[in-house]
């Protein structure tokens, strides 16, 4: 005989016999939202007052157990119960307290089954604490817990990562005590009457003694100091850990007030709007209308950006038909090809028995009519304009009525492409960033005449392949490019006025990139910013310092960094020093021009460097190149290495204020007046007190 009384909108209780079943239904992830905290608070309580149930079985309707916190409370005032008293609630229960997780049981909702006191696993379940993630530690006695059942290793390992864990691991790491396959209601029932039984050992994580391992504790916090300096949250997770070992009730208290101190960060904040930044960059209506069915793409050109391209496209299952202009370049681009796939194989992005079958999709050709029924064409070779005209007047005889032309240009006009063709309807531009097959940014350019189902197939195609799809309107390099090429400069003037290459690179790397400009320089090949300084050269405005003087002296050396062997740096292996040749360049540089060398602070070059980023990030914004902020911050958190604890540049200008930034750049001015402008937009944000965050809200 079964009785079920619903406790609220999201908890519901179940007694059979002499078990009782708590059901978590709050559609779509179970989050633990206010009600879902209090209904299983209200549950625990009446059912240990009842005294009639000799075990009680947690699990959750739908797709997925617990998966976390409920976004939707983010911002707003705490209503309690507090996660931590809930589970203190579950775990001090008299009555026995079993878990059965499916789906992901992530964040809040591993807490939750760590705090019962067996834990069921159903087939397919992953399990994990990304906490780190968002700049914070699992703060509902997942630091404390967790090393009680796992060992302190394990425990770091899985925190410090925010990794999800598969079934078959947690079982072997003591996260779950059994594995099984089934209904998670059957499976609960069958659990609880186990226990009832004797068949199904439960036992509270409070008395489980944490096993001391000060040798994994030394060597994690030695290394994080090393690798992690600038973050604060994993330095606290290794703290909460090492507290493990003491009783749980102090462990937990301290696990709580690391807890705090993590909420109260800037870098919490950034990392916030990062999470919600990139579910939020696809939120507008040209996303969301009818798309043109994409299951067969073109790519055009085998090189570098092209094989990866077409990589993109295999592992997300659609046929490539790769074109080259000469046998060897389409040898090539089909071995770069292979050599991505097995690399997705090592990586686990792609099944080992699914290999073959991947690459069969593609086929190779010499011949652009072999592109004649493809859904999608892009474009990818080298950044000249006449050659991507010519390209798309020949797509335009070739292809399909309604197939998508695309162009993965970095800098040129798509409207003047599109207008080589009958049909700039169908012209859109798509730019990648390089690896290809890596890389998550995919800029999504909208010429003046892009049909909207058009936009809207862009959107669908970054999905369908893992990208961050964001909307950009056409000038020269975009959102990205163009910051870049203004904010470049500065760098440059830094070095030319006194600093090395090497300072600016190791300012900017505490500040959180993984890379300094120069180094990255090194990476991409010079001999590109090269090209795009030449194109842009008989337009260059006279009153502007000009930047590029020394980057042009390494590469009329034929020294485009990585590739050659030689750039800013010397490359030898693994080895990397200055280039001693460029310290010659740059004091020849200064006497032509006239500088006498200055010092600068780290921060004074980090402060420079980031003020121009946001100067030009807010003209962006201004002009409608990038619709919102958030874009911008999205650009340069998936596309450019900037530090995702930041936030992203206009993220991060908030932290700085606008009105201390117009008097920064006024300062600035006084050197520069050519470079230095303050952008009309954050004047006007000075002037009324607001920030790009409200920018975002009313967009």
């Amino acid at each position: 005989m079964t009785d079920t009384t619903a406790i609220n909108d999201c908890i519901s209780i179940e007694r059979t016999g002499d078990v009782a079943l708590i059901c978590i239904d709050n559609p779509p992830v179970n989050a633990t939202g206010q009600a879902v905290r209090q209904g299983l608070q209200d549950a625990i309580e009446r059912l240990s007052a009842e005294g009639s149930a000799r075990a009680i079985a947690i699990y959750a309707a739908g797709r997925t157990f617990v998966a976390g916190a409920d976004i939707r409370e983010f911002g707003k005032p705490f209503v309690p119960p507090a996660l931590p008293d809930v589970f203190n609630i579950i775990e001090a229960s008299k009555i026995p307290v079993i878990s059965v997780l499916h789906g992901t049981a992530l964040g809040g909702g591993l807490e939750l089954a760590l705090s019962t006191h067996a834990r069921i696993g159903i087939e397919g379940l992953k399990v994990g604490l990304p906490e780190i993630l968002l700049g914070l530690l699992p703060g509902a006695g997942g630091t404390q817990r967790l090393p009680r059942l796992t060992g302190i290793p394990f425990a770091l390992e899985m925190i410090l990562s925010g990794r999800q864990v598969r079934a078959d691991e947690a079982l072997k790491a003591g996260i779950i005590d059994r594995l099984e396959a089934g209904d998670p209601r059957e499976v609960a029932l069958k659990a609880a009457q186990d226990v009832v039984a004797g068949s199904l050992k439960t036992r509270r994580t409070d008395q489980i003694a944490t096993v001391p391992d000060d040798a994994a504790l030394t060597e994690t916090a030695d290394k994080l100091r090393k690798t992690h300096a600038h973050l604060f949250s994993p330095h606290k997770c290794v703290e909460a850990v090492a507290a493990s070992t003491k009783p749980l009730s102090e462990g937990l208290a301290i696990e709580r007030a690391a807890f705090m101190e993590c909420m109260d960060t800037p870098q919490r904040s950034g990392l916030i709007h990062a999470f919600f930044g990139e579910r939020a960059v696809s939120n507008i209506p040209e996303a969301k209308g009818p798309a043109r069915e994409i299951a067969h793409v073109g790519v055009i050109g085998g090189g570098t950006m092209g094989s990866g391209i077409a990589t993109a496209c295999l592992l997300a299952g659609l046929k490539v038909t790769l074109i080259e202009v000469k046998q060897d370049g389409l040898d090539r681009g089909i071995a770069t090809i292979s050599g991505n796939l097995d690399g997705a194989v090592k990586r686990g992005k792609l099944k080992a028995e699914k290999r073959d079958a991947t690459q069969a999709m593609l086929t190779p050709s010499l011949d652009m009519q072999a592109l004649a029924d493809v859904d999608l064409v892009i474009e990818a070779v080298f950044e000249d304009m006449a050659v991507k005209k010519d390209i798309f007047g020949k797509l335009d005889t070739i292809c399909k009525a309604g197939a998508i032309l695309a162009s993965n240009t970095s800098y040129l006009d798509v409207d003047e492409i599109a207008a080589s063709t009958s049909r700039p309807q169908d012209v859109i531009g798509l730019h990648f960033f390089s690896p290809a097959h890596v890389m998550r940014l995919l800029e999504i350019v909208v010429a003046d005449k892009t049909a909207p189902d058009v936009i809207a197939s862009g959107f669908a195609l970054a999905k369908k392949l893992g990208k961050v799809g964001v909307r950009a309107g056409v000038c020269d390099g975009f959102i990205g490019n163009r910051i870049l090429a203004h904010y470049s400069k500065t760098a440059s003037y830094l070095v030319l006025d006194g600093a090395t290459p090497q300072q600016v690179d190791r300012a900017l790397e505490g500040f959180g990139f993984a890379m300094g400009p120069h180094k990255v320089g090194d990476l991409a090949g010079l001999d590109i910013g090269w090209m795009t300084r030449k194109r842009k050269a008989a337009n260059r405005d006279p009153n502007e310092r000009y930047a590029g003087a020394v980057a042009d002296r390494i590469c009329e050396e034929g020294w485009f960094g990585r590739k050659t062997g030689r750039g800013y740096y010397v490359y030898e292996g693994r080895d990397i020093s200055p280039n001693p040749a460029v310290e010659t360049f740059i004091a020849e540089e200064r006497e032509k021009a006239g500088i006498s060398p200055r010092s600068f602070t780290d921060q004074e070059i980090v402060d420079r460097y980031m003020t121009a980023m946001i100067v030009e990030a807010a003209r962006v914004v201004e002009d409608g190149t990038a619709k919102r902020p958030l874009d911008v911050d999205m650009v340069f958190l998936f596309g450019y290495g900037f530090p995702r604890h930041r936030g992203g540049p206009l993220h991060y200008a908030d932290t700085i204020g606008a009105a201390a930034l117009v008097d920064r750049i006024k300062a600035y001015a006084a050197e520069d007046a050519t470079y230095w402008q303050v952008p009309a937009l954050l004047e006007k944000m000075a002037v009324n007190g607001t920030s790009f965050a409200d920018m975002n809200k009313e967009a």
